[in-house]
């Protein structure tokens, strides 16, 4: 993971002398590496000034932790400070919020269902590039604080829900891949 990780940052800050002086405004993008903990994401991104953008992600995740299963949707608002006047095509940093929401299935001994739902944010630091063709790739890293919680719906009232994927302080770190429009 880390060799992949390094590649494509070697790769991507070797590709600014193909981006260009974007006039697109908005961006549709695919997270490659949610991938990686069973979640499919997309975000949309619109300019909203010559330094910043909002963006919106939605994703969905069917995810196994020990003996609980997660499934359930995720949304992830940001805004975006881009640090020179081309807002979605240079350096970054964005402040966000995420909710997810998952059914959570434990297949112990005492199986149980429950809803999680989660509240957190943090910040993202990044680089999109968009080429000539309008190919755009994103790749950000920061930290996450989130905190959840768990209301049973059948089975062990005292289910052992492992939560510690979702609370904490956590690194949030991806790549995207898409297109300018």
């Amino acid at each position: 993971m880390k060799k992949i990780l390094t590649l494509i940052l070697i790769a991507c800050f070797a590709l600014p002398s193909i981006a260009q002086v974007s006039e697109e405004k908005n961006v549709l993008k695919v997270n490659t590496l949610s991938f990686l903990l069973g979640t499919g994401s997309i975000f949309y991104e619109r300019e909203l000034s010559d330094l910043t953008s909002a963006q919106l992600g939605v994703g969905y995740m069917n995810f196994k932790l020990g003996d609980t299963k997660f499934t359930g949707l995720i949304l992830t608002p940001e805004f975006k400070i881009y640090l020179k006047k081309n807002a979605i095509d240079g350096f970054y940093a964005a402040p966000y919020l995420r909710y997810q929401r998952f059914t959570a299935e434990v297949t112990d001994d005492f199986p149980s269902k429950g809803t999680l739902t989660s509240m957190g944010g943090g910040l993202v630091f990044g680089r999109q590039w968009i080429t000539n063709s309008g190919f755009t790739m994103d790749l950000f890293f920061g930290g996450h604080y989130g905190k959840a919680d768990v209301n049973v719906d059948s089975g062990d009232e005292n289910g052992d829900y492992d939560t510690t994927f979702f609370e904490g302080f956590r690194m949030r770190i991806g790549f995207s891949l898409g297109f300018a429009f």
